[in-house]
Parts: structure tokens; sequence; C-alpha cells
């Protein structure tokens, strides 16, 4: 029995490979509670091993469109002087807030792909995840400032170059931004004196709360309780808000405007689906990062790359596809002729028309012709496509 015992361990020695262990190997737990790790392995997808390098050219795709379409809309919005309103300042604004976010994570999410560059240190996973933190929260008041806009434009048209000023949109912007740094500082601030002693590997491809919080070897419950307040709080009263706009814009495009649903819906439709999206992958998100038993952590990954990248990824197709002016400047920029047809020969009532809003121009009340008053401007029978 002796022997049986000490050729056992001969045996499970040699089974053991000689080759070095690999990165992922080199992170482990850390035996002395009294010291916190440092640096990190921030591994996203971790379940997909044998072919994880093959995810770097879905997410490329994803990054190269994030990158050229909300970049051509920058550009076209800025450059296009009859896209110099307020309603397309704020879709600039929320192209540039899509830029920002996704360039704060997907280069290093890429290189770990790539190159196995999975290292990070602890100052810079908190850093990455106070930009993220304030670029998200930034983006849903940008999406209540646009409700705002829309709110303006069709409840009280005759005030609206008055109430959205570019000084009134910049005070908001910076009171926004003001707010989330405010916000998101303090959550930081309490991550950031947390021990971690679990493990240096990260399970995610972006430094989230939730995420590096799973790494402590101490009590982070009332870390946990702040961070699930404060996301509530601003889930709540955002929401709220941007259903009472909502609410009012369809109630006064159908009661007072006299449209139909269809068209009270196409009015804010864009709106109220980047909206849905946006809170929606939020609170999936954060439900999924609680449920942590029960889901695996590539279906955690996979819902913060949807709440991350989606939005970024279809902005550009809905305010770009689905707006008309700058479906047109985009063609102009292209080159693109933007049905232009030849003009129709004018009828008889057509230049009689003419006459008599001619006559009622200057004031002439001696017209007998018996067809209906035209208006000014000239009647839409006379715009020819």
């Amino acid at each position: 029995m002796t022997e049986e015992y000490e050729d056992g361990p001969v045996q499970m020695l040699q089974r053991v490979p000689e080759e070095p262990p690999s990165s992922m190997e080199t992170f482990t737990t850390n035996p002395n509670v009294n010291q916190s790790h440092t640096t990190f392995l921030l591994v996203g997808f971790s379940g997909i091993t044998v072919h994880r390098r093959l995810l770097f050219i879905p997410f490329l795709l994803i990054y190269s469109q994030i990158l050229f379409s909300n970049c051509v809309m920058i550009y076209r919005i800025m450059a296009d002087p009859t896209l110099q309103s307020p309603m397309y300042l704020l879709i600039c604004l929320l192209f540039l807030v899509n830029l920002s976010c996704t360039t704060t994570f997907m280069p290093q999410f890429l290189l770990g792909l790539a190159f196995d560059l999975n290292q990070i240190t602890l100052s810079q996973c908190l850093v990455q995840m106070w930009f993220v933190y304030v670029i998200v929260m930034f983006e849903s008041v940008v999406i209540l400032l646009m409700a705002l806009d829309r709110y303006v434009a069709i409840c009280k048209p005759l005030r609206y170059h008055k109430i959205m000023t570019y000084r009134l949109l910049t005070q908001l912007a910076l009171a926004a931004l003001a707010r989330s740094v405010l916000v998101v500082t303090p959550i930081v601030y309490l991550d950031a004196r947390v021990k971690f002693c679990k493990s240096n590997v990260i399970l995610d491809f972006v430094c989230e709360n939730m995420g590096i919080l799973k790494l402590a070897c101490e009590d982070i419950s009332k870390i946990q309780a702040i961070g699930l307040i404060v996301r509530m709080m601003i889930t709540v009263v955002e929401g709220s808000l941007l259903f009472i706009s909502y609410l009012t814009i369809l109630h006064t495009t159908m009661f007072v405007l006299k449209q139909s649903w269809n068209k009270a819906l196409n009015t804010c439709s864009s709106h109220i689906m980047v909206a849905l999206m946006i809170y929606a992958s939020s609170v999936l998100s954060a439900l999924i990062y609680r449920l942590e038993t029960s889901v695996s952590v590539d279906i955690q990954n996979l819902t913060s790359a949807i709440y991350f990248l989606l939005p970024a990824t279809i902005n550009p197709i809905i305010y770009g596809v689905r707006v008309k002016e700058i479906r047109l400047s985009l063609q102009k920029m292209l080159g693109y002729k933007t049905g232009f047809q030849t003009p129709r020969q004018p009828d008889w009532l057509s230049i009689l028309l003419v006459l008599q809003w001619i006559g009622n121009e200057n004031g002439s009340n001696d017209a007998d012709v018996n067809i209906p008053q035209a208006k000014s401007p000239l009647p839409r029978c006379l715009v020819y496509p």
C-alpha cells in the first residue's frame, strides 16, 4: 500500500506538460488577504476557448462600422449649413457620445482578442470604468434633451426658436456632464478602496462595477446597494420624464393637430426606439449580472456588448436613413440627384390660380373668376415635382 501511495503522485506529475503555463494560469488567487492585486487580466468571452480569436473579426467589423458611420454623420451635420438647427446639433452630439464610449474600451478588447494583450492595471481599469459610466449617463441625458426639443417644436412651435437656443443647449449639456461626473466619481472612489485578493482575472471585456467587485475579498454589500440605488433612481426619473414628454407629444399631434395615429407615432418614433433600446439594455445588463449563478459568463458579456455597442451601431441608421434632411444631405455629398424632374407644363386652372394669387397680393378685389381662393404662398399644385 505504501508503494502504491508513493507511485500515485509520481504518475500524476508525469502527466503535467513541461511547457510553461499560459498567461491565464499565472494570474490566480492571492493567498494573502492583506494584499490587493494591482494588475488584472481583462478577458471577455472566456468560455470560448478554442476559437476565441475568431471573435476579433466580427468585433472589428462592428467597431469599424461605428467609427465610419458616426464620423460621416458628424461631418455632414457640421458641414451642411441647412443642418444647423438645435435638433441636428443634438443628433451630432449623440453620435459624438457613441464614438467616445466605444473608443474607451474597444481598442483594448480588440488587442486582447488578436494578440492576447489582456493585462490592465487597477488604475487603468478604474479610469476606463469612470469614462464609460460618465459617457453612458451623459448619453441618457442627450436622449432627454432630444425629447425636450421635439416637445417644444410640436407643442410650442411659435416659441421654438426663442426657447431652444444654442445657449440653453450648452448650459443643459454642461449641467448633464457635471451631474454624470458627480454621480460616477464616488462609486469609482469606493471601488478603488476595495481589496481585490480573490483573483485578478476579470471575466469581461470592459471594466464594470459588478465585474470587478466579484474579485473583492471583503464586504461589498454597501457598494452594491449604492450602485443599485443610483441606477434605479436614474432609470426611474429619466424614464418617467421621457414617458411624459412623448405622451404629451402624441396627445398634441393626435388631438390638437388632428393628425392620425401613424403620423403622430412617426413624429417621434426614432427617439422612442433609441430611448427604449438604451433603457431596456441597461436594465437587462443589471439583472443578468445579479443572476450570476444561473447565467453563464458569456451571456453576461453578450448583454454588455448589446448595451454598449448596439446603440452606437444603429443610431447612424436611425438618424441617417429615417431623417429626411440628413438623407438628402448624404445624397448631395455622394453626388446623387435629389428627386429633380423636368417640370410639367401648367394647365389653364393653374394659370388662373396664379393670376388670382397675384391679384390678392396686390390688394385687388376685382377678380370675377369663380375659383377657389388661393392662399399665400403659392398653391401646392404649382410646386412642380
